[in-house]
Order: structure tokens, then C-alpha cells, then sequence
């Protein structure tokens, strides 16, 4: 296939052409650069396979020949990145997602729109499927973020019933691993960061909230799987193993070796209190699962991170 992905040179983006490209497909990569960095994809510049545009999908999606699929993964994904950008977050996930959709559907094109838990919101449903509608602000500071996936999904889902736009929904859960920005504001590269450099680990509240955590390859592979075999309707892809913080950090502790102190700090506005995927409908229809363990995946992304040091 010829695929598009948009947001290419972001973290998750950057390991889905990977994949694509070792799956023998073509890739024509769209960034940027206002998350994502060139040096995600530059090994990747020899390859004839593979073509990296500069373009803001938000303004325009200029492709030209054949397209078979369109991934959609443009858009500042960590609280960091879209408190400093509420409105280029909220562009990229209206405009952006309609120009996105639009190519799809003038080259007859299979569409996937990289959407996320926190379409949940604050849950009062635990674990979260896909048939729970969410709570969430739409006023918050977390909205920027949150309503611009929602209303990405809603646009989605009127080009496939109104249009019959081949498309698909991937739900991504908490991603980490190498290729991470060291100061992206996520909590996994925040305390391997923090302990790295001997300083304290940022914990906020009193640490009891909850995530679940996924590997970045198991994430790349259930996104592949509903690409090539899933359905219109949401799925959600993450991990349903469920760590507290304070878990979290002690086992970062270990690994790094590091004696960092925790230091609590006010718990910020609309932040969830638990995130679990329920994981049932990408188990039945996708036959997928994750497959690494949080040590084994916080072992390489220390690695990576010590590397880059």
C-alpha cells in the first residue's frame, strides 16, 4: 500500500512508519514540527520508500498519485504540549481531520483517526469501553485536548455514514517508550527523567490515581491489526494492567538505581483519578493483546533515555 500519515515525526507516529515500511509498504510522512522532531524519522531518510513532508494538515493535505490509506495522527498529544497550543490542537483535530478525510476519500482510501482515553474524560465507568459515552468538561483546560478527539470522531463517523468513507478508530491508552521527549510533561518520561538526574519525582495529589500503561510496539501493532481488519466503530488499544503512581515511581526507582525523593504537588484541574481500557473488543475482533511488560518496557525506555544523555 501507499500510506499517509500525518504527524509522522511525533513519538507514536515515527514507530508506526517503522512498522509500515518492515511491513513493505510505502510511506509519504506529513509534520510540522510543532511536537514532533525530524530526528524521529532521519533514519529513515535513505529509504526510497519513504517521503517526509513539511505541511500543517490544519491549512492543507496536499498529496499527490495514489493513496490507500490515511492514518491521522497529527496533534500535540501531552498536557504540556496542548496547554501551550490549545488552539493549534484544537485546528489539527477539526481542520486537520477533515483535510485527512477528505484525501481518503478522494483516492478511495481506508481512513484511521488516531483518537484517545481521554475521549472518557474523568471515568465513572471502570475499565472504559467503547460504549461509554465519557465525562468530560468542556470548558476545563483539558478540553482543548479532549473535545478537539471527540469532535474528530464525530466528523469521522458523519464522513463514513454520509459519504461511505472506509475509516477506522483507534482509542490509544497511555504509549510510552524510546523516542519520547524528555520534557513532553508525560508521567513516564517525567520520573525517568527525574531520576536520571538525582532530582525529586513530581508526584501529584497523593499518587493514588491510576493509568495503564503500553508499550510503544504493542501500540504500533493493534493499530496495524485495525487498519487491516477492523471495523467503523471505536476500539480501544492500550494496556489493562493498572499501576497507581506511587507504583509507578517505585519502580523507576528501581530500575534506574536512582534515590530520588517524591515531592507532591497539587493535583491539577479534571485530571482522571483511574484509566484502564476494557480490552475485550480488541481481544474478539483484532485478536490482539499487548504482549510487554511494564518492567520490560520501562527497561528499554530508561535505556533510551540514558543513551540520549
Amino acid at each position: 500500500m501507499r500510506v499517509v500519515v500525518t504527524g509522522a515525526a511525533g513519538f507514536v507516529g515515527s514507530h508506526l512508519c517503522d512498522r509500515l515500511l518492515a511491513d513493505g509498504h510505502t510511506v509519504v510522512g506529513v509534520d510540522n514540527f510543532l511536537t514532533g522532531t525530524p530526528a524521529n524519522v532521519a533514519h529513515l531518510a535513505g529509504d526510497p520508500r519513504f517521503t517526509l513532508v513539511e505541511q500543517d494538515v490544519s491549512r492543507a493535505l496536499p498529496v499527490d498519485g495514489p493513496v490507500d490509506a490515511v492514518l491521522h495522527f497529527a496533534s500535540p498529544a501531552s498536557p504540556v504540549d496542548y496547554l501551550a497550543h490549545p488552539i493549534a490542537t484544537l485546528d489539527v483535530g477539526s481542520s486537520g481531520t477533515r483535510h485527512a478525510l477528505e484525501l481518503a476519500g478522494d483516492r478511495g482510501a481506508r481512513f484511521l483517526l488516531a483518537s484517545t482515553s481521554e475521549v472518557y474524560g474523568d471515568p465513572l465507568v471502570h475499565p472504559q469501553p467503547e460504549t461509554y459515552w465519557g465525562h468530560v468538561s468542556s470548558v476545563g483546560p483539558r478540553s482543548v485536548y479532549d473535545e478537539a478527539k471527540r469532535f474528530a470522531e464525530a466528523l469521522t463517523m458523519a464522513h463514513h455514514r454520509t459519504l461511505g468513507v472506509d475509516t477506522r478508530i483507534v482509542r490509544i491508552f497511555n504509549t510510552y517508550g524510546p523516542r519520547m521527549r524528555p520534557h513532553d510533561g508525560r508521567v513516564v518520561s517525567n520520573f525517568i527523567v527525574q531520576a536520571l538526574r538525582g532530582e525529586p519525582l513530581t508526584l501529584y495529589g497523593d499518587g493514588s490515581q491510576t493509568r495503564s500503561f503500553c508499550y510503544v510496539s504493542d501500540t504500533v501493532d493493534g493499530i496495524v491489526r485495525l487498519l487491516a481488519c477492523g471495523d467503523a466503530q471505536p476500539t480501544n488499544v492500550g494496556s489493562d494492567g493498572e499501576f497507581t503512581m506511587r507504583e509507578l515511581a517505585a519502580l523507576v526507582l528501581e530500575l534506574t538505581g536512582a534515590r530520588s525523593p517524591l515531592e507532591h504537588r497539587p493535583l491539577p484541574q479534571d485530571d482522571p483519578k483511574q484509566r484502564r481500557p476494557d480490552l475485550t473488543r480488541a481481544r474478539t475482533t483484532l485478536g490482539w493483546s499487548p504482549l510487554v511488560p511494564l518492567r520490560d518496557g520501562l527497561t528499554r525506555t530508561i535505556a533510551h533515555f540514558r543513551a540520549q544523555r
